[in-house]
């Protein structure tokens, strides 16, 4: 199964590359995208991890060439929008490193590399990180702050999950735990940050409400790990579900941001 995905990932990106040109994505949209590339680095790995533990490998294996597809195609949206030289700079930082990281994620998971796969996620999430934080600056909209924040919360579902995993599988990395426990605190001082914006609509505040309780959930399934008992697809069900929820959220928040220029 997990051979098949080079070619379809190469497919899929080759796809992207030949779309006839879009009009300019909007500062909020850009926003969106160069958020959903963090998320979209810690989920490659997250998958990756699945694969490596025997958890749920089908659905791994769709997600890791679907969200390989989906990096190509908003790095493409992202270098049509590029709006100033630091834009671009960042753009072409995280691109270098995704080109590693894809070759890498595409090939058989193995305990010894997964060091060099995480290293390279990591180094991706940060470069994604600076690409946001420039494209929000050159926004300089409060309303664009919120869908970044939201956008966090996104990749640290999924940040969380791929952790998870890794201390699942017993990696040799000293920093798994502490990490971890960082992205989980990271996780409800967001959704804490977003809970008190006076944005929020009906609408968004109702979502709200609906992750918390999912949040909540996770929390219970986390606490296992503390006696080393690892429930890899309950924990890998419930941040795919957190996933979708903040993906609307998100666009919720893009949408504001959208008509408040």
């Amino acid at each position: 199964m997990f051979k098949i995905l080079l070619p379809t990932s190469l497919l899929l990106g080759l796809l992207a590359a030949s779309l006839p040109c879009q009009a300019a994505i909007s500062d909020a949209e850009a926003v969106n995208r160069a958020g959903m590339q963090r998320m979209l680095g810690q989920r490659i790995a997250k998958s990756y991890l699945m694969i490596g533990t025997d958890t749920r490998v089908d659905l791994a294996a769709s997600q890791l060439d679907s969200s390989i597809a989906s990096v190509e195609e908003n790095a493409q949206l992202l270098d049509e929008y590029a709006a100033n030289d630091a834009i671009r700079k960042a753009l072409e930082d995280a691109t270098q490193t995704w080109h590693q990281y894809r070759q890498l994620a595409l090939t058989q998971p193995d305990r010894e590399q997964s060091a060099e796969l995480l290293r390279l996620a990591e180094r991706f999430l940060g470069q994604s990180e600076a690409l946001v934080q420039e494209i929000e600056r050159h926004s300089g909209s409060q309303a664009a702050r919120l869908v970044n924040r939201s956008g966090r919360q996104r990749m640290l579902s999924q940040r969380i999950a791929m952790l998870y995993l890794a201390m699942t599988w017993k990696l040799p990395e000293q920093r798994l735990r502490g990490d971890f426990d960082a992205a989980v605190a990271e996780f409800e001082r967001g959704l804490d940050e977003l809970n008190k914006a006076p944005q929020n609509t009906e609408q968004i505040n109702r979502q709200l409400d609906q992750i918390g309780a999912q949040w909540r959930f996770a929390r219970a399934g986390f606490s296992l790990a503390d006696d080393a008992r690892f429930v890899p697809t309950v924990i890998v069900t419930t941040s795919d579900s957190l996933l979708r929820k903040i993906e609307q959220l998100t666009l919720d928040y893009e949408r504001l941001a959208g008509s408040s220029r």
